[in-house]
């Protein structure tokens, strides 16, 4: 045990200092608060009525909180038989989150850079520069954790990866398999998309040494491996991968149901939808200089010395009024400091540490490791990628012709990688420095790398106008708004345009005067190895220090003690008084509509009630179809009527005063219809429910022809009554004396519902474009509607067998590596 401890005791004391960063960054998070994170608070309102039931100890895979109704697995689905679903929960229990995944970013990428033969202090120093990428934090403050959690995987499984190709094969598998099905398990699945795509340059790469050094028969046995693992990982996730593959394909990532009354792409996403949040060219440049381009569009404008600022109290308003001024014109187009091609916003730049850039630069000129090609193979190509509508030259081709890359929105998130890449090539280049025996060679190279660097910091400080602009698009168009609110003052909104682009001229240069300094300071660091002033431990250490110190002001602008609040405040907003009104309702199923808020962004009517509007970017397909089709004008009543919206909240125009108005024509739960009228497609549908008379009339895709007789009978006697609800279990009470069509205010989803009828299955089809309909017998009969999708319950079997295979090879590869050592020792 002692002699476990000497060789280990140093991984222990990273450890160590990790958990002492972790607590001293994110503080207020061990003292029981929450990050009050804006996405969180969307995630939440969908979660409202599945958090309802798990509170009864119930889950429920279907829920109506939202968008009238959807599944709930891009929501949350528990997967219990899936390995890594507990892994996460103990993780999540040992931790608070964000802790939880800033660990994991710090464990994982140290472990890649032990697996890279780095020391174990230079290790910890690249852990840091990776983990502190302004990116990361930024994900957590704005709520996508998600996200951040699938990056926490890309070192270990980079690491997996190099330990199979360098002939660890069961070692390096059995780790694939594990950090795989936890990459797979975080749910992002743009974030796995794009590390593979970096994965497949990298197997290319090898491919082609293997194949020149003649090594094909190695290269193809670690192929086999990594193959198997990448098997087990899928089967791990077969529940989740499985229900995602389906439902995905009935979203708005999937083909279009219209030709005729859609603007939208036959398949994927629209290419404008897609390009939003595209990284600008000239934003690159906040790699190296992170207010390059303005910060956030969120940044605060809190100096009271700001040429805007001044602006203002030249005429005579105080400092408090000057700065409250300027904060408010902010909310103009092009007239926050921000000036970058993002739109419609941006939380904060990606800021890889000017360190990191300075060593990444001198990674280029002397790392001989062929991992460098990879490294900058990959950079370009995210980069390009990442610009998307603002250079689209190579982002159309990938749209157009990749496989599934047109599914994926926000293409600037690819940086994600790039950042990666970059803290691996500057480290390398350090760990070159130390091992090197040419210093005469290496210190020609470094100053190269110095001139580089600084001199296009010199240029950032004396004259940045050569590289950047510093005025969006849109400035003009503010402008001319400001004009307006200023009642015609055009002169003084002219002048508010050029002190902003000073100030966020002076913002650029305060920040390129940093990184220059930590330019210097890291030279000076090599200078003093190279000329033998310290030694390689010193080297490492400074780096871990210096990296750190470069990071952690950056980062909290973005995420400090502000951000966070007591859990319950920092989630639910307090109901309205109309919230509190419309809730005295005791009907357990009817929709509400607020037309005060937008409907694809909706995140607080969901919090009380369940919505027509919402917030998830993968709701149904359909269902967006009529949003964009029915309401984007005009509301249509009818619509609303057939979607059982008991309740309309409006605002008075003079006064913003919220009232809640109730729907007298809702339909109600389910009803019988008098006639059927067939369309030909989904076009004449569309068309057809423009303007209906929803409980009189049913809109049927002829498709469905052959599912209803034509002995259907009009009873004006007839009822159907909703007798018991649960999203995942609806009961109605029908009685007729003859047979009938019924129309059911449920979201048509054909992947998992099914219907009964005194508890035999019978068939069901659409209706009115998006609702559940069917042919109900003469008489007294319980229909029922159950979700029990396949995709989920058998994908749960497999998930059970994956997590065995799992667990079976880690114990193997643990007792093989156990008997090495063994074996290693004795020889």
């Amino acid at each position: 045990m002692s002699n476990w401890f000497k060789r280990n005791g140093i991984h222990l004391a990273v450890t160590g200092i990790f958990l002492l960063i972790c607590f001293f960054y994110f503080t207020p998070a061990f003292q029981g608060k929450a990050l009050g994170q804006s996405d969180v608070v969307g995630a939440q309102s969908t979660q409202t009525e599945i958090n309802a039931y798990k509170a009864k100890d119930t889950t429920i895979l279907w829920t109506n909180q939202i968008f009238g109704g959807m599944p709930t697995f891009q929501i949350w689905a528990p997967y219990p038989d899936n390995i890594t679903t507990h892994i996460v929960g103990a993780l999540k229990t040992v931790f608070p989150d964000p802790i939880d995944t800033i660990f994991l970013l710090l464990l994982g990428t140290y472990f890649l850079f032990c697996v890279l033969k780095l020391n174990p202090w230079l290790a910890a120093a690249g852990a840091l520069a990776f983990t502190f990428t302004s990116y990361n934090i930024i994900l957590l403050a704005a709520g996508h954790s998600n996200q951040a959690f699938a990056i926490a995987f890309f070192a270990p499984l980079l690491a997996s990866l190099i330990l199979t190709l360098r002939g660890r094969y069961w070692l390096g598998a059995s780790l694939i398999a594990l950090f795989f099905a936890m990459e797979i398990r975080a749910n992002h699945v743009q974030m796995t998309y794009y590390l593979l795509l970096a994965f497949l340059i990298l197997i290319g790469i090898e491919l082609y040494h293997a194949i020149k050094s003649k090594t094909t028969a190695a290269f193809l046995k670690s192929m086999a491996f990594i193959i198997g693992a990448v098997l087990i990982a899928l089967a791990v996730n077969a529940s989740l991968l499985w229900s995602t593959y389906q439902y995905g394909n009935y979203t708005i990532r999937g083909k279009s149901n219209l030709s005729q009354h859609t603007t939208e792409p036959s398949n994927g996403l629209s290419r404008d939808y897609a390009y939003q949040y595209s990284q600008g060219v000239a934003e690159s440049f906040t790699f190296l200089v992170p207010n390059a381009s303005g910060g956030g569009s969120v940044t605060p404008t809190t100096n009271p010395n700001s040429e805007t600022a001044k602006l203002f109290t030249a005429k005579g308003a105080t400092e408090d009024q000057a700065v409250s001024t300027v904060q408010q014109i902010s909310g103009f187009p092009g007239l926050s400091l921000y000036w970058g091609d993002k739109r419609p916003s941006t939380y904060g730049p990606y800021y890889f540490g000017a360190v990191i850039c300075f060593l990444f630069v001198l990674g280029l000129i002397i790392v001989e490791n062929r991992i460098k090609w990879w490294l900058l193979a990959t950079v370009i190509l995210t980069m390009l990628l990442s610009f998307g509508g603002n250079f689209p030259y190579v982002s159309d081709l990938f749209f157009n012709y990749f496989p599934l890359y047109n599914k994926f929105r926000a293409v600037e998130s690819i940086l994600a990688v790039t950042g990666f890449c970059f803290p691996i090539l500057a480290l390398l280049a350090i760990n070159e420095v130390i091992t090197s025996t040419d210093k005469a060679a290496i210190w020609k190279n470094l100053k190269l790398a110095f001139y580089i660097t600084g001199g296009l910091l010199l240029i950032l400080i004396v004259i940045p106008s050569v590289l950047l602009s510093f005025r969006p698009q849109d400035q003009a168009q503010g402008i001319t708004s400001l004009t307006q609110a200023m009642k015609g003052d055009g002169e003084t909104a002219m002048a508010v345009g050029n002190a902003l682009v000073k100030d966020r001229t002076s913002l650029e240069q305060a920040d390129a005067i940093r990184s220059l300094i930590f330019v210097v300071l890291a030279f000076g660091i090599l200078w003093a190895f190279i000329k033998q002033k310290i030694n390689a431990t010193a080297l490492s250490l400074s780096f871990l220090v210096l990296i750190l110190v470069d990071m952690w002001p950056i980062d909290k602008r973005y995420l400090n003690d502000a951000n966070f609040a007591d859990k319950q405040e920092s989630v639910i907003p307090a109901p309205r008084q109309v919230d509190q009104m419309i809730n005295q309702d005791t009907d357990p199923d009817y929709r509400v509509i607020d037309l005060t808020q937008p409907p694809k962004y909706d995140i607080s009517t969901a919090f009380y009630h369940k919505s027509i509007w919402g917030y998830s970017a993968a709701r149904l397909k359909r269902y967006d179809e009529v949003i964009d089709n029915q309401f984007s004008k005009n509301v249509n009543m009818d619509v609303l009527n057939m979607l059982n919206t008991k309740y309309i909240i409006t605002s008075d125009p003079k006064t913003q005063t919220l009232t809640a108005q109730k729907n007298p024509d809702a339909c109600g739960h389910a009803w019988f219809v008098k006639n059927i009228k067939y369309a030909a497609n989904a076009d004449e549908e569309m068309q057809a429910i423009t303007s209906f008379a929803p409980k009189d009339v049913a809109i049927v895709n002829q498709q469905y022809k052959n599912m209803i007789s034509q002995q259907a009978a009009n009873d004006t006697t007839a009822t159907i009554k909703l007798t018991s609800y649960n999203p995942d279990h609806l009961i109605y009470k029908s009685n007729s004396t003859a047979s009938q069509i019924a129309v059911f205010s449920e979201i048509y989803y054909e992947k998992g519902w099914q219907m009964l009828i005194d508890g035999k299955p019978q068939p069901y089809f659409r209706a009115d474009y998006l609702l559940r309909a069917a042919q109900i017998p003469a008489g007294n009969h319980t229909v029922e509607f159950e979700f029990h999708p396949a995709s989920y319950y058998t994908g749960e079997g497999i998930s059970l067998a994956g997590s065995l295979l799992l667990i079976a090879a880690l114990g193997g590869a643990a007792y093989a590596e156990t008997r090495k050592k063994k074996t290693d020792i004795v020889t």
